[in-house]
């Protein structure tokens, strides 16, 4: 029961938010962030709202959130909260944005789900890991189970880069991009790493996301049999008491581990320290 409380209460708080949200979509003026990101009165918005709907109906569970809490807490249960996945294509009026939500148990995600309103796609999975819990199992969009795509590489096949991966392998001359199959930048980095899970591409790199941007795709990418390679250390568990504010997790993830040494090569460059 505990299980499917969460499964359906993420469902329905991240499209309340998102149906908000999208009042606003194309609409909003962005300010800029101390790292050059954008921001706008709708990320603090779903922010605020996102915290005080969990505080109200799980009070014992701690929160960490990108706009304002970023000390990881003492509780066993905590909630990671992206009130707006892909802000500068919100305010820009490209439909790839999201709402994502996870819950780590003793610093581990084991519950992920990534609302994305315009496109009418909500992700959710469950991964138990090391943790010792009983989950459901599986990995899924809009309910139905989703898994890596089995596709071997072909011209005709994708992998995702995002904006900083391709301007830091662009400043490495010894390093060619050419690669057996089509690229993509998504702009979002939960979408990136889902689209793997979902079987849309066989691969992505994220050269910085935060612990926001990964904490609910964890649970989703594991669940549905994609391998995680950190680039530069482990993300889980997280400490308590430390803040995440800054800290980035460059990442790659591939469909099989037979990708893995396809993209290896020029993922390894996005590991020094952020």
């Amino acid at each position: 029961m505990f299980w499917a409380e969460i499964c359906q209460f993420a469902h329905d708080i991240s499209e309340r938010v998102g149906l908000h949200l999208k009042a606003d979509f194309g609409t909003v003026h962005p300010s800029e962030k101390s790292d050059g990101s954008w921001v706008t009165r709708c990320d603090r918005w779903a922010d605020q709202a996102l915290r005080d709907a969990i505080a109200a109906r799980f009070p014992d569970h701690g929160l960490l959130t990108e706009e304002t809490l970023h000390e990881f807490p003492p509780q066993d249960w905590c909630w990671i909260v992206d009130p707006l996945d892909g802000t500068t294509n919100f305010a820009l009026g490209i439909p790839m944005w999201g709402i994502s939500l996870g819950l780590l148990y003793r610093g581990t995600p084991v519950f992920g789900c990534v609302h994305f309103p315009v496109l009418g796609q909500t992700f959710h999975g469950f991964w138990a890991g090391n943790s010792g819990l009983t989950l459901p199992q599986g990995a899924f969009c809009n309910h139905q189970p989703i898994r890596v795509s089995t596709a071997a590489l072909s011209p005709n096949q994708l992998f995702s880069f995002c904006t900083r991966s391709i301007t830091a392998l662009q400043q490495e001359p010894a390093v060619s991009l050419t690669l057996p199959l089509k690229v993509r930048m998504l702009g979002v980095s939960t979408y990136n790493l889902l689209s793997i899970a979902s079987g849309m591409t066989l691969g992505g790199v994220e050269a910085t996301p935060k612990v926001w941007d990964i904490a609910a795709t964890w649970a989703i990418v594991h669940a549905a049999g994609a391998q995680w390679i950190p680039l530069q250390h482990q993300p889980f568990p997280l400490e308590v008491g430390r803040n995440y504010q800054a800290l980035s997790y460059p990442t790659l993830v591939v469909a099989r581990p037979d990708l893995a040494p396809q993209f290896l090569p020029f993922s390894v460059l996005l590991g020094s320290p952020a």
